[in-house]
């Protein structure tokens, strides 16, 4: 590994309680940083500013929190992660082993989702066995792959050059940055072994929450860059989902197959909420939008 590399200032976006707060903290301490990096928590929470933190409360979305904590520093490279993760301790050295290219302008970092044992909480099980937050999940749609930003890395002049984040949107603003890079000409490498464990939601409520804000953001996407979202029709969809999840029960139960009756049912319920999540707004304080045309099923 590379004895040099460049200084970085880190940006965690977070919302949530002071006991949180603290928890986060002490995970991101495990952070190995060198002179001239920096570490700074964006903190998106309504109320008081905390110690430790960058109060962010003026529009309550991840990606503002992340611009207010990029313009605080100066280091020509950036790395973002969530709050609900656990980075690696040399997160930053193997970010820069090898050193990107110069027209590279996006690092995607690697994501684990975090173990569950079998007999764990249904929705956790899930997105471990499907491997819900792997960059894989996303760097497999061709000319519209992007990395999540729940561990990514980008570099400042071209963060800036296109004015960061846009903050009004509630998701889906990591792929609108990669796909504006990508028009202006920058490219992206992969670092795999720059990791983080994400820790999934672990209730079915939080599932579909999570569900439904990614369809709100893959109809914004479909609006702004056409083709790069296209819907499903709902009405094919839930007949499916319901065939698949009754053929996977029966499956399930003649193998005494937990994870096979989970997959059963989660899937449809996964992609369900995320149709039906496109008829949310995905910007903080507009009015809901009709979702794109969808492709027949």
């Amino acid at each position: 590994m590379s004895a040099r590399r460049p200084s970085v200032d880190v940006v965690v976006p977070f919302q949530g309680s002071a006991a949180e707060l603290e928890d986060l903290q002490n995970r991101l301490a495990r952070i190995e940083l060198r002179e001239g990096d920096s570490l700074l928590v964006a903190d998106n929470t309504p109320g008081d500013a905390r110690p430790g933190t960058l109060h962010a409360p003026e529009i309550p979305t991840p990606a503002y929190a992340r611009n207010r904590g990029a313009a605080e520093g100066s280091n020509d490279w950036l790395v973002f992660v969530d709050a609900d993760t656990t980075p690696a301790p040399d997160l930053l050295d193997r970010y820069f082993d090898p050193s990107p290219a110069e027209r590279t302008a996006l690092l995607a970092g690697g994501i684990a989702d975090e173990p569950v044992p079998p007999d764990g909480p249904a929705a956790a099980r899930y997105a471990y066995v499907r491997g819900f937050m792997s960059q894989d999940d996303t760097l497999r749609f061709g000319n519209w792959s992007f990395p999540k930003t729940a561990n990514a890395a980008v570099r400042r002049a071209a963060f800036e050059e296109l004015g960061g984040f846009r903050e009004e949107l509630r998701a889906a603003e990591d792929a609108d940055l990669t796909y504006r890079l990508k028009a202006a000409g920058w490219g992206m490498e992969r670092r795999e072994q720059a990791s983080v464990v994400h820790h999934n939601r672990r209730t079915l409520r939080g599932f579909v929450r999570q569900k439904l804000d990614h369809g709100a953001g893959g109809a914004w996407l479909q609006r702004a860059h056409p083709g790069s979202s296209p819907g499903r029709r709902l009405p094919g969809l839930l007949w499916w989902g319901a065939r698949h999840a009754v053929g996977g029960l029966f499956a399930a139960a003649r193998t005494r197959d937990r994870d096979r009756a989970l997959w059963a049912v989660f899937e449809p319920v996964e992609l369900i909420a995320h149709e039906l999540g496109r008829w949310r707004s995905n910007e903080r304080g507009a009015s809901p939008q009709p979702p794109d045309r969808a492709r027949p099923s």
